[in-house]
């Protein structure tokens, strides 16, 4: 009897402990907070390693809310890890077709941190009033015609200046070149890009076969041609993985390792990635091997931090 009675207390009591731990344990995060948590982590390592590291994720706006979901409540520890917002198509997507949710988003957030609109604007016609749909709400603008839809091409510069730019609030135009296919060789990019004057330049870590650019070359581009100086930022995919990086092992596929997750639609070999995973994560940043770790080694001034929008693709059809 005694026996039972003592087995009987535990049992009531581990229940009584299991309810009690159950109501003090944290609130899950959502997808978007994982991402907000993925940005900071970013950051905070990055400009550990190099302090006043610029950080540029492209679109997600509403992971400047602590709500994301409402747009409710500035999301204050993003805000502090991130220099700038980058969307893509806010006005032009082809035609003229504003986003007025996110031009929302972003007019409340501007007053916070600077944005950069990549339009694309499939009739040159159209090129002058998405510079004016930008910048009446004092958006950065960088329009691209139908030709330079892969952001392959170095456009005409807008508000030239001879300027010595060493923030992004400093930032009066900005070249978005990613694709170097449309170059003869390393040396003929770096050259041209040599020639420009933009305040801003964003470029892949890499030039073909993964392999990177060096201190030296990156030397070259932060003087502008007219002598100023500039900002070189380094593209970096965190919400997808890709076929063709230097990470990407050959058994790899769908679904194994299982945090690849999807496929990008529109984009062959890359990869929706569940971008909380601590492998994926290791491979953004975080160790000497990390993608982060050799753009601070290559001497870039910052990254470019591309698909956080990824919580929303994951989940979107489910």
């Amino acid at each position: 009897m005694l026996l039972k009675a003592v087995i009987a207390l535990v049992v009531i009591t581990c229940f009584g402990v299991i309810a009690c731990s159950n109501t003090m344990l944290p609130k899950k995060k959502t997808p978007a907070e994982k991402m907000q948590d993925f940005v900071i982590g970013i950051s905070n390592y990055a400009r550990s390693l190099k302090p006043g590291f610029v950080i540029i994720p492209q679109n997600g706006a509403e992971l400047g809310y602590v709500n994301a979901d409402t747009g409710k409540g500035f999301a204050k520890a993003y805000l502090d890890a991130i220099d700038a917002f980058a969307v893509e198509e806010l006005f032009y997507n082809g035609e003229y077709k504003p986003d007025t949710y996110r031009i929302n988003l972003l007019e409340k957030l501007r007053a916070h941190k600077p944005v950069i609109a990549a339009e694309f604007i499939k009739n040159d016609s159209a090129i002058a009033d998405a510079i004016d749909q930008c910048e009446k709400r004092n958006f950065l603008c960088y329009p691209r015609s139908a030709e330079n839809y892969h952001y392959q091409l170095i456009p005409p510069i807008r508000n030239e200046n001879a300027d010595n730019i060493t923030s992004l609030s400093q930032v009066r135009n900005y070249l978005y070149l990613i694709n170097t296919s449309k170059f003869s060789s390393r040396e003929n990019l770096l050259e041209e890009l040599s020639k420009t004057n933009f305040d801003l330049i964003t470029i892949d870590l890499f030039h073909y076969a993964n392999k990177p650019y060096t201190p030296a070359e990156l030397e070259r581009l932060k003087t502008k041609a007219n002598g100023g100086k500039r900002l070189v930022i380094a593209y970096v995919n965190i919400g997808a993985a890709e076929k063709w990086r230097y990470y990407w092992r050959p058994l790899w596929e769908l679904g194994d390792p299982k945090w690849i997750a999807k496929p990008y639609e529109g984009y062959d070999g890359e990869f929706w990635v569940q971008y909380w995973s601590p492998e994926w994560q290791s491979i953004i940043f975080g160790n000497d091997t990390s993608y982060i770790k050799r753009i601070v080694d290559a001497g870039f001034d910052g990254a470019f931090l591309d698909n956080v929008e990824a919580y929303y693709f994951l989940y979107k059809d489910k």
